[in-house]
């Protein structure tokens, strides 16, 4: 979508300096921008890099300001979220068709409800008594499940299930191959038998506004409370997040992290990619778990924990010091060893 300077600066917050008229189409690396593009540099050492691209403007920071440029600046005090942000407005909307609305071949149950301006694409299915609200749109294949509530203006896109018993709030994004609100791991054995029983899963899963959900995800509804994922949080893919588990606001969950049951993570929290964290644990506010990390106890708000079983990454760092240098010696001492027993 092109936009003028002038207005990508108004909605970005930053200031122009340079042709305020210029239109801008999209956003692009500094090897691939034509001059239609706007790019973003964060550092100095930078902008020069920036200014022999072929791009059609520049966000920098104030460090830019002084310099004589060839082409419009907009400095930012934070010139990747204002990038960020331009890169929103600037986005492509999904094409209109002749099949904007219901398509033909989706299918709607009589009691489902679908709000103005509700796209449901081809193949999709909507269950007895969903409601949709207004501007959201289901891509293809998708399957909404009986009562499930999706809010205003999400992208729900293809091959996406969402289970009865799931409600979505406003402006929630699910990438393709997603499964929401599927029964969690809960089996009880038999000691008689040996057998196992199938757990009751009758809680719900909510989520909350602004929260984006990575392709091929999967997040169970509760047992016997609500499984609930917080305000503004985002979900990479391959993601597993079990029943009765309640992630806070704004956190994010990077590629292939595994959270089990019942677990609390509080607001702000990092969980980086390839995290497991047992069940019944609390991970406190603004907590750091670093990659591959084996979470065993609970974590305290703030905490930046590593390694497995997981601990204070301070401590974990001083362990592998501790390690390489015993490894070193044992190493030199074999040397040593062998070149006495050649002499």
């Amino acid at each position: 979508m092109k936009r003028s300077l002038h207005d990508i600066a108004i909605a970005v917050e930053a200031r122009l300096i340079g042709e305020n008229h210029a239109d801008i189409q999209g956003v692009s690396s500094l090897v691939s921008a034509s001059h239609h593009d706007l790019v973003f540099v964060e550092d100095e050492k930078h902008l020069d890099a920036a200014l022999k691209s072929r791009a059609g403007a520049i966000i920098a920071g104030e460090f830019a300001a002084s310099r004589d440029a060839d082409r419009p600046l907009l400095i930012s005090a934070h010139p990747k979220l204002a990038f960020a942000r331009a890169a929103q407005l600037l986005r492509d909307e999904y094409p209109a068709n002749e099949n904007d609305g219901v398509h033909s071949t989706a299918i709607v149950h009589p009691l489902a409800t679908l709000e103005t301006g509700v796209q449901v694409r081809a193949r999709a299915v909507i269950g007895e008594g969903a409601r949709i609200k207004n501007g959201t749109r289901i891509d293809e294949g998708a399957v909404i499940g009986a009562g499930v509530t999706i809010g205003s203006d999400c992208e729900v896109y293809p091959n996406v299930t969402i289970y009865a018993g799931t409600n979505l709030g406003d402006r929630v994004i699910v990438h393709a191959g997603a499964v929401l609100g599927s029964d969690g791991f809960g089996y009880v054995r038999d000691r008689e038998t040996g057998h196992y029983e199938k757990f009751p899963q009758v809680g719900r899963l909510v989520i909350e506004d602004d929260v984006e959900i990575g392709a091929n995800s999967t997040i169970d509804r509760g047992a016997t409370r609500d499984t609930i994922i917080g305000e503004g949080t985002k979900i990479d893919n391959l993601v597993q997040i079990g029943h009765n588990v309640s992630i806070g606001r704004h956190c994010l969950i990077v590629s292939q992290v595994g959270i089990s049951g019942s677990v609390t993570v509080g607001d702000f929290a990092v969980l980086a990619g390839q995290v497991g964290v047992a069940d019944h644990l609390t991970i406190g506010e603004g907590a750091v778990l670093g990659a591959r990390a084996g979470v065993m106890s609970n974590v305290p708000a703030g905490g930046r924990w590593g390694g497995f079983p997981a601990e204070p990454a301070i401590d974990w760092k001083r362990g592998q010091a501790i390690v390489r240098r015993l490894v070193k010696r044992k190493k030199a001492a074999r040397k040593d060893e062998s070149e006495g027993t050649q002499e």
